[in-house]
C-alpha cells in the first residue's frame, strides 16, 4: 500500500490527522508484544506528572515491544539501510494528554549504536544502544551498562480476526508523549490497524532490575504482528513551566 493510500485510510483513528505535512516514514516489522497489568502506585514513579496514566477497566498496563525498525527516513529522502534498519525494544505505558491517548516510553533500545545516536538527536527520545540478535523464532538483547537482558523464544500462530477491546486499546495508539528536561514532546503518527496474530512464548527471560517491582510474573497478554507502515509528524513541544507551545 502506498503512503497516499495509508493517509487516505483514517476511519479507524480516534481523532483527525494533523493538517501539517508529514515529516518521516518508517516501518515497524515483526513485532512481539508482551503486556503486563501493573499497580498504579508503582507506575506513577516512572511517569512525569504532566501526563495522566491511561487505564483499561481501572487498571494501568505496561508493554514490552520487540520489533525491527526498517526504512526509516525523512520525507523526500531515501532510506539508508545501514542506519535506517535496526532492531528495537521499547518498554511503554499508556497515557493521556491534550485530549489524546498515546504511549510513554520508560525505555528504548536500538541494536545499532550510530542509529541510536541519530534517532536520539533528532527526536529527543531516550534511545540507548543494546546488543540485539533476532532470528525466525528468537529475539535476544543484552545491555552491559544497565545489565538488562531480554530473551524470547517463540512460535507464531494464526491470525486473529476478531480483536477484543483490550487488543485495540494496547495497540491502536496514534500519539507519543515523552518528557525532556524542559518540555513534554508530543509526536503524532498514523498507520493502518495493526494486524495481530497469536504467539506462543516457549521461553521468556526479562531481567531489567529497575523495573523489578513493576513487572512481575508472566505477561497477562501476548501478541504478534507482521508490522505496520508508519507516517510521523514533527514533534510538538509543550514547555513544562507554562511557556507558549511551539513546533520544533
Amino acid at each position: 500500500m502506498t503512503i497516499r493510500e495509508i493517509l487516505n485510510t483514517s476511519e479507524h483513528r480516534p481523532w483527525e490527522m494533523p493538517t501539517e505535512s508529514w515529516k518521516f516514514y518508517q516501518e515497524w516489522n515483526s513485532a512481539i508484544f508482551l503486556h503486563w497489568q501493573v499497580e498504579l502506585s508503582k507506575l506513577k514513579k516512572f511517569v512525569p506528572k504532566e501526563l495522566k496514566i491511561d487505564l483499561f477497566d481501572g487498571k494501568p498496563w505496561i508493554s514490552v515491544v520487540a520489533f525491527s525498525m526498517e526504512k526509516i527516513r525523512p520525507k523526500n529522502f531515501p532510506s539508508f539501510p545501514p542506519i535506517s534498519n535496526f532492531d528495537e525494544i521499547n518498554i511503554r505505558t499508556y497515557v493521556k494528554s491534550n485530549n489524546k491517548t498515546g504511549v510513554y516510553f520508560l525505555s528504548i533500545e536500538g541494536g545499532k549504536s550510530l542509529s541510536c545516536k541519530i534517532a536520539k538527536g533528532m527526536s529527543e527520545l531516550p534511545y540507548r544502544f543494546s546488543e540485539i540478535k533476532r532470528g525466525e523464532n528468537y529475539y535476544e538483547s543484552n545491555n552491559s551498562e544497565f545489565n538488562d537482558k531480554l530473551n524470547i523464544q517463540f512460535t507464531i500462530g494464526k491470525r486473529i480476526t476478531e480483536k477484543t477491546e483490550l487488543d485495540k486499546w494496547l495497540t491502536e495508539r496514534y500519539a507519543l508523549f515523552q518528557d525532556t528536561e524542559k518540555s513534554i514532546n508530543e509526536f503524532e503518527i498514523h498507520h493502518l490497524e495493526w494486524p495481530i496474530s497469536e504467539i506462543n512464548i516457549e521461553n521468556l527471560e526479562f531481567n531489567y532490575k529497575r523495573f523489578d517491582k513493576l513487572i512481575k510474573n508472566e505477561p497477562n497478554k501476548i501478541q504478534y504482528s507482521k508490522g505496520v507502515k508508519v507516517i510521523a509528524w514533527e514533534k510538538y513541544k509543550k514547555e513544562k513551566k507554562g511557556y507558549n507551545n511551539s513546533y520544533n
